[in-house]
This record gives structure tokens, sequence and C-alpha cells, in this order.
């Protein structure tokens, strides 16, 4: 009896042994690669065409195709994919660095025109997306997919990734441009998984007036909930840092308080069955207006390329991964006796993203126009169609919530799912590389180059090169200015808009800043004359 424990006992032992080495190899392996990537897209800065998400699907299509070869076409799973890698690690440093860099008053200033693109607009994609493959996957016998597969198909399609829009797009030259994109992108993501994620609870076999009530209620409470516990958490960091002021003794204290209290709204969120996207980009938002104000100027330079750095890896990390795992030869060969349904199947998802662009982008648009009266603050049609262009890529939202929808444990068993997630490889990288690739060229055809200029935002953290301590910066900003009495309802909404911004403003300077700090608060750290507090500047 000894002796049958001791062998099994050192058969697990084994086992184990042989699962742990693999496991080093493989994460030696992705470490290589990402510094791979880093180096080419050094090399390939000049040419900003090819950006570093195009770079790094390009690196994984090539690892794995060689890993391919040399397993003669057995296996080439290095890695296998994790919806939990990619939603708890991989996704909350990209919308923590979102969040932080903002450019606040552009992004709030444009804040009802970015809900319509990236909550109603999504809403309206993913209607037109799921019953256009309801009608057409029918007559390609696809497989048997039910109702709820073919809503799961619209949200997961409806998840836009602008990452090369953005990389192209600078928000000093075009800040309502560059708003516009990047806000809509944030708010279509999270609008995509809490649509997908009320789908997977209701039961949607019977669809009525009520259920369809009851999503939308649903819709609301996560999104109002989400956003308020986001705003919860930056202003504690903020009065927590502020009150205690780690800095007198140690800048890491701050830094990390910071990050971890970036990263505990996010899992706050999912503890709580919310939006963890919303929270964190909001909580960011807050932190970046009051918190990062708190702390010293080191610890500043530092939070702001932490934030950043993490994102960069984190996205090189999975654009990486979705090349190489374009071509597990296990997802492929169900597939590959009918070649052209697949074919089909990804043209006709790509033809509904690109209708389902179109139908809101400029209804959306035109309905933005009619509230704005300055000329500069419409969308023109040139802008409006950069905006369509930039939304029709796919990327890691849309590669995650198929696998959660298709897979288990990152493998396929029904030949219906498996034809969705080589339809969903297919479509991200087709969007990815060829609309990246042709992004560039189509700004510069429609947009020349042109030097607009930017509201000042000394406030969110990009601004490092700007006078950090100056006297009083914050209240000179936003003077009360005669506004005119409007004379039609556009007038109206725009005479709204500048007074809630103008009683924001009064609001903030006079409760919220003395409170939870922010621009005008520097902690004074004696012998240092660069963190001396502004009251005192004026002082020899």
């Amino acid at each position: 009896m000894g002796l049958g424990v001791d062998a099994e006992t050192v058969r697990l032992g084994v086992l184990s042994s042989t699962s742990d080495h693999a496991s080093v190899v493989s994460n030696n392996f992705f470490v290589a690669l990402l510094c791979a990537c880093i180096v080419l897209g050094h090399l390939l800065e000049e040419n900003r065409m090819v950006n570093e998400s195009i770079t790094a699907l390009l690196v994984g299509l090539g690892t794995g195709t060689v890993i391919l070869m040399i397993s003669r076409g057995v296996s080439i799973h290095v890695l296998v994919f994790s919806e939990d890698l990619f939603f708890i690690y991989l996704l909350p440093p990209i919308i923590f660095n979102a969040g932080f860099q903002v450019k606040k008053k552009q992004f709030f200033r444009n804040f009802i025109t970015i809900i319509l693109f990236g909550a109603i607009g999504t809403l309206i994609s993913f209607v037109i997306i799921s019953l256009g493959a309801m009608g057409l996957f029918k007559k390609l016998d696809v497989g048997p997919l039910e109702l709820g597969d073919y809503l799961a198909i619209g949200a997961i399609f409806s998840a836009t990734d602008s990452v090369c829009t953005l990389q192209v797009l600078n928000q000093d030259e075009t800040p309502l441009l560059y708003s516009l994109v990047f806000g809509e992108g944030v708010v279509n993501d999270a609008t995509s998984i809490v649509v997908f994620n009320a789908l997977q609870n209701f039961d949607i076999t019977h669809i009525n007036a009520e259920v369809v009530f009851h999503l939308l209620g649903n819709f609301l409470y996560l999104f109002l909930l989400s956003t308020v516990l986001g705003v919860a958490t930056g202003l504690i960091s903020a009065l927590v840092i502020k009150k205690i002021y780690f800095g007198r003794h140690s800048t890491d204290r701050e830094v990390a308080l910071m990050m971890l209290m970036a990263y505990l709204s996010y899992m706050l969120a999912e503890l709580f069955a919310l939006s963890g996207i919303l929270t964190v980009f909001f909580g960011c938002i807050v932190m970046s207006h009051y918190t990062w104000h708190n702390v010293t100027e080191s610890s500043r330079i530092t939070t702001k390329h932490a934030f950043a750095t993490l994102s960069f890896l984190a996205e090189t990390f999975i654009f990486l991964y979705v090349g190489m795992d374009a071509l597990d030869i296990e997802k492929w060969r169900s597939v590959s006796d009918t070649p052209g349904k697949s074919i089909a199947i990804s043209s006709i998802l790509m033809g509904l993203v690109m209708l389902g662009r179109a139908a809101f982008v400029f209804p959306l648009s035109f309905l933005s126009n009619l509230a704005k009266k300055n000329e500069h603050e419409k969308i023109s049609w040139k802008q409006q169609v950069v905006i369509w262009w930039s939304g029709l890529m796919r990327g890691a939202v849309s590669m995650a919530l198929a696998y959660n929808k298709f897979t288990r444990a990152g493998h396929t068993e029904v030949r219906g799912n498996e034809i969705m997630i080589t339809s969903t490889i297919t479509v991200v990288l087709f969007s990815t590389v060829v609309f990246g690739l042709l992004t560039k060229p189509l700004i510069r055809l429609l947009m020349p180059h042109r030097h607009l200029t930017m509201l000042s935002d000394d406030s969110t953290p990009k601004s490092l090169h700007s006078p950090l301590l100056t006297s009083q910066l914050g209240s000179s900003i936003e003077e009360p200015t005669q506004i005119p009495r409007p004379t039609n309802i556009r007038g109206e909404f725009t005479t709204m808009t500048r007074t809630v911004h103008r009683y924001w403003r009064k609001f903030d300077d006079k409760f919220m800043r003395p409170m939870f700090g922010g621009r005008g608060f520097v902690p004074f750290v004696p012998g240092s004359p660069t963190e001396r507090n502004p009251h005192d500047l004026s002082k020899p």
C-alpha cells in the first residue's frame, strides 16, 4: 500500500515538474517575442503606416508559421487563451491609461456625442449585425446556432478597436476628431461587454417587450452604478493621498497606492457584477484630476509612464497572441473541407460591421450637429468618414468575447463554434491589417495636415512640460463670460452646456479641490524648491 502511494506521488511529481517546465518555456518564449515586437516597432517608427498593433500581429503570424512547420502541423498551443487572463490582467492596464491620459476638456465637451456613438450607436450596430447574421447564416448552414448565439455574435462584432486610428491622429492637431474616436472606443467596449454579459444572464428564448425593457434597465443600471463606483474610488484615493501624504517619506508608496487603487476599482466592479471598463475609466479620470496633483513631481512622472508602459505591453501581448492563435490548426480542420463557406461567413460579418457602423455614425452625427452652433464644433462629412472607418477594425475584445461564447478552455468542440472562432480570427486579422494600413492614407486624403488650436488642459497628466506650479492656475482658466441670449433650440442647448460647465468649475474650485486636492495643491517637501507650495512662490 505504501509503495503504491509512493509511486503515485512520484508520478504526480513528474507531471507537475513537466507542466512547470512547459509553463516556463512558454513564458520565456512570449517574453522574447515581446522584446522582438518592441525592437521591430522602434525600427519601423518612421513608417507610421505599420503601427505596433500590426507589427505584433505580423510577428505572431510569422512565429505561428515557424512553429507549425517545426511541429509538422500538429499544434501550436504555446499558450492557451484564457478569458480571465484578458479581462483581469491585460484589459485593465489599457483602460487605466485611457482614463489617465484623456484630455478631459475635450472629452466632456463632447460627452453627449461620445455617449451617442459609444452607447446608442453600439446598440444600433448590435441589432443590425444580429438580425443580419440570423437571416444570412441560416442559408449557409453554419451549424446548430440558436437565438442566443446570434445575439452574442451581434455583441461580439459591435466591439471596435480604434488603436490604429488613434496612433495616426494627433489630439493637438485634430482635438475634436481624436476625442470622438477615443471616447467612443472606450464607451463602445464597455457597452459591448455589458450587452454580452446581459445576454448570458437572461433567458432570451422568448423575447418580448418585458424582456427588452428589462435588458435596457439592466444596462442603464450597470452604466450608472459603474460610473459612480469609479468616481467614488478616485475621490477616496485623492483624499487618502492628500491627507496622509506619503511623499514625505517615499514616492514609491504614492505610485504603488495610485496603481493599486486604480486596479481595485476594476476588481470591485467585477466583484459586484458591474462594468469594470467604465469603473476604472472614470475612476482614472478622477485620479488624473485630483489624485495626480496631490503627489510629488517625481511620482507624477513615474505614474504617467508606468500606466503607459503597462498599457503598451498589454496591447502588444494581445495582438501577438491573436497572430499566433490564428494558425491553430485544430480550429481550421473542420472548415478546411468547405473553405468557400468560411470565406462567405467572414465576408458577411465584415459587410454587416460596415453597415452597422454607417447606420449610426452618419445619422447620429447629423443629430449632434443640430445642437452645435459653432462650425468648428460640428462634425464635418470628412470627419464622419474617418469616425466610420476607425470603427471598422476589430480586436482583442471581440476575440475575448468570441472565445468566451464559442470555446471551452480555448478549445472548440462543435463545428458551428469552430466556424465562428475562425471567422472572428479572419475578421480581426483582415480589419486590423488591411484597414490599419489604409488608415493613414485615408486621413491624409480627407484631412490634410492642419494646426488647430487646442484648449488648455494642464490638469491632464500628459501636460508634464507645462508649468505644474503656477499659482492659482485652476481658478483663472475659466472666468465667467457673457453668454449671448439664445434665439433657438440649438442656442438653448449651447447655453445650457456652457452654464453647466461654468457652475461645475465654480463648485470644483470652491468645494472639491479644497477637500480632495488637485491642480493648485502642491505638497511641500522641505529642502526641495521644485516642490514648494504655489502660494509661497512669490516669497523669497
